[in-house]
C-alpha cells in the first residue's frame, strides 16, 4: 500500500477500508430512525477514515483497523451531532416514557412492564410500541446533560471536571460503574439485547433471528432498555 517513493498510496487505503466504513455505518443504522440515510452516514464516515490515514502514525495492520474504527465512528457521531436526527417532539415523549417508568419503579417496586407502563401513560400497548419504534435511535446520554437546567443534570453531579469534554465525563469511573449496575438489573431479554448488540456487536436482525422475533420488537425492546438506563441514571 506504498508508492515508489515510499508514500502511502491512499486510494489503495480507501478501496480496501471502505467495507469497513460500510458495516459500521450500517451497524450505527440499526440505532437510527428511518429518516437517517444510510449514505449519509457511509459520507461521514469515509471523512473519518480519510482523517485516520492521515493522522495514524504506527504500523499498518489491525492496530491500523481499530484506530480507523474510532475515527469513523466518532465523524459519523459527529455528522448526526449536527444534524440532530430526533425530533424534539419525540424527545419529549421519550422523557414522558422515562418519567413514567421511574415513577412506577418506585411505586410498584419492580420494573414496569411495556402494559404497565402504557397503562399509566394512558395510551394503547400498540401506541406505546409505536413510540418506541418512532424513537429508535434513543441516545442514552444527550448533549443538554450536560447542561445545566432546573433538573440538576445529572452528569453534573456524577462526573469529574474534565475542562468540558464530554467524552472525558463518559469515562469517569463513577458514572461507569453506575451504569454498569443498572444494566444488570434490567429485565433479562432487554439486557439480552442490549449485550448482543453492544458487546457481540450483532445487528437487529440477527438478534431478532437469536431471540425468535422480528426486528422491529428487538428495535423496541432495544429503545426501551435505554429509556430505563436514562431514567435511572437520571434519578440517582
Amino acid at each position: 500500500m506504498y508508492t515508489a517513493t515510499g508514500n502511502i498510496n491512499k486510494e489503495e487505503f480507501v478501496v480496501e477500508f471502505t467495507p469497513l466504513v460500510k458495516r459500521i455505518a450500517y451497524h450505527m443504522m440499526a440505532k437510527l430512525p428511518a429518516s437517517v440515510q444510510v449514505d449519509d452516514l457511509i459520507q461521514a464516515g469515509m471523512i473519518g477514515l480519510l482523517d485516520a490515514i492521515k493522522r495514524y502514525e504506527g504500523s499498518y495492520g489491525r492496530q491500523f483497523e481499530s484506530y480507523a474504527s474510532q475515527r469513523i465512528r466518532g465523524s459519523i457521531l459527529d455528522e448526526l451531532r449536527e444534524a440532530d436526527w430526533l425530533p424534539r417532539s419525540m424527545r419529549k415523549k421519550m422523557r414522558d416514557v422515562e418519567t413514567t417508568i421511574r415513577k412506577l419503579e418506585q411505586d410498584l417496586g419492580h420494573p414496569p412492564g411495556e402494559q404497565e407502563l402504557a397503562d399509566e401513560l394512558e395510551i394503547s400497548l400498540n401506541e406505546y410500541h409505536k413510540i418506541l419504534q418512532n424513537a429508535r435511535g434513543a441516545q442514552l446520554i444527550y448533549y443538554e446533560d450536560f447542561q445545566k437546567d432546573d433538573e440538576d443534570p445529572f452528569l453534573d453531579r456524577f462526573c469529574v471536571d474534565s475542562g468540558g469534554d464530554p467524552l472525558e465525563a463518559l469515562l469517569d469511573e463513577n458514572l461507569r460503574a453506575l451504569l454498569i449496575k443498572a444494566i444488570d438489573n434490567l429485565p433479562p431479554r432487554e439486557k439480552q439485547v442490549m449485550g448482543m448488540h453492544y458487546e457481540q456487536e450483532m445487528n437487529l436482525r440477527e438478534i431478532g433471528e437469536v431471540m425468535g422475533v422480528s426486528e422491529s420488537r428487538v428495535c423496541q425492546l432495544h429503545t426501551q432498555a435505554v429509556s430505563r438506563l436514562r431514567s435511572r441514571m437520571r434519578s440517582i
